[in-house]
């Protein structure tokens, strides 16, 4: 059993070593961030850190989401408006201030994907975006369906940070990062900015049902029934 002051001696130590691997990072990039340079940082032995995160990659994923701990909720707290599209433009917008401004812990968080794996700060901020293009998509915005939408978003968000970390910052072009915000805004959308009048496309007409869907009765369609719609719903807004 683990008292009181056991846990909290555990919770200081957890605290020790995350701020020291962070410190490390910042200050001299993740080749720097050893088990054995973080431990004699936080005062501590090596085996105490695989005691309290696994391994070295279960110390970096915290990490990762220590870094991302300014960012993420400063997105939650963007206030929703009546407009989702100005919405993910605000998204993008802090997504890549983030970026240029931490880069190091912006790499460890976007940049470490492997195969089958995103880390656990990546998937929450994704979360975050998926969010806000379900109301966009709820709005009947969308003309493709809110997993490609999202994807496509993140995948370009990330793509212009690291474009724009990798070129000397007296190099960089102040609007490449406006520019293609607004071109994926243009794609998966179809250029619609606003729904005065519902969109004839099909692909913003089938993302619109499928959001609309998630509100009815359970009982209307079976879970066979709901899986198999939303999946043609889907194909359909992926395919116009």
């Amino acid at each position: 059993m683990v008292t009181a002051a056991g846990q909290q001696s555990r919770e200081g130590a957890r605290n020790r070593i995350i701020r020291a691997a962070a410190a490390l990072l910042s200050r001299e990039g993740p080749e720097a961030v050893s088990t054995r340079a973080v431990a004699a940082a936080a005062g501590i032995q090596p085996p105490t850190i695989f005691r309290l995160f696994g391994d070295k990659d279960g110390l970096m994923e915290t990490v990762a989401a220590f870094g991302l701990s300014k960012y993420l909720p400063a997105k939650d707290l963007l206030e929703a408006t009546d407009d989702p599209l100005a919405d993910l433009a605000r998204a993008w917008d802090l997504h890549v201030e983030f970026g240029l401004c931490q880069p190091v812990f912006y790499a460890l968080a976007f940049g470490q994907t492997r195969p089958g794996h995103v880390t656990a700060a990546g998937r929450e901020a994704v979360a975050g975006l998926q969010q806000i293009m379900k109301r966009a998509a709820d709005a009947g915005l969308l003309r493709m369906s809110v997993e490609r939408a999202t994807a496509l978003m993140h995948a370009n968000g990330t793509g212009v940070v690291f474009v724009l970390l990798g070129t000397p910052p007296d190099q960089r072009d102040p609007g490449l990062s406006a520019a293609a915000r607004d071109n994926v805004l243009a794609a998966i959308t179809g250029g619609v900015r606003r729904v005065e009048h519902p969109p004839s496309g099909i692909g913003h007409r089938a993302t619109a049902l499928r959001e609309a869907l998630q509100g009815c009765d359970a009982s209307t369609l079976s879970d066979g029934e709901r899986i198999l719609l939303t999946e043609w719903l889907n194909r359909l807004a992926d395919a116009d």
